[in-house]
């Protein structure tokens, strides 16, 4: 896969995006990502973006571990491995355990899931399934979270979901891990 635009450097995107980007890189123990990188090519849009995304996370009124299955929900069920392995780093910072990522894998009706969570996994299917809510999950997340929490999840799922329409479609390549693999022994 080779992508159909390509990682900004300093000239393409701008002092800002690119200092940002190498920060972003260290949280994440990458090089700068390419998510940042790539999207920072178009400068005000990126800020407007990324203001918007930060305000949903890890801004927002949703637990982060919380978000982070949804947005690795999301991912997977969209077929877009960088946004899942990049928020796989990134959830594991949340308390997002192997065994929670296998769950996002299998989806809502695997074991293991808390009731609250097991919701957040069925609403997300359900919204990138038919952009819709049933009533039975609507009434559940009424019921579970104040108004809000809820716009909040409806925003955070269609976020990713054209997120991951933008990275799939872009061919944005993999980050490259700059930590180094443990040593045995």
């Amino acid at each position: 896969m080779t992508a159909r635009i390509a990682p900004g450097g300093l000239r393409e995107t701008g002092p800002a995006i690119w200092a940002f980007s190498r920060i972003a890189g260290r949280v994440t123990g990458t090089n700068p990502p390419h998510v940042f990188t790539t999207l920072g090519r178009g400068r005000g849009l990126f800020w407007g973006w990324l203001h918007f995304a930060g305000k949903l996370m890890p801004g927002g009124k949703l637990p982060r571990r919380e978000t982070e299955l949804v947005i690795l929900r999301v991912a997977q069920l969209r077929g877009c491995s960088y946004e899942f392995d990049h928020h796989v780093r990134l959830g594991r910072r949340a308390g997002v355990t192997a065994a929670d990522v296998e769950r996002v894998v299998s989806g809502s009706t695997a074991a293991g899931w808390s009731s609250q969570e097991g919701l957040l996994m069925r609403a997300t299917e359900e919204l990138v399934g038919s952009r819709d809510l049933g009533d039975e999950t609507w009434s559940a997340l009424r019921a579970t979270y104040d108004e809000r929490t809820v716009i909040e999840l409806l925003l955070l799922v269609g976020h990713y979901d054209m997120l991951a329409t933008t990275l799939m479609t872009l061919r944005v390549e993999p980050d490259t891990s700059t930590r180094r693999p443990a040593r045995e022994g």
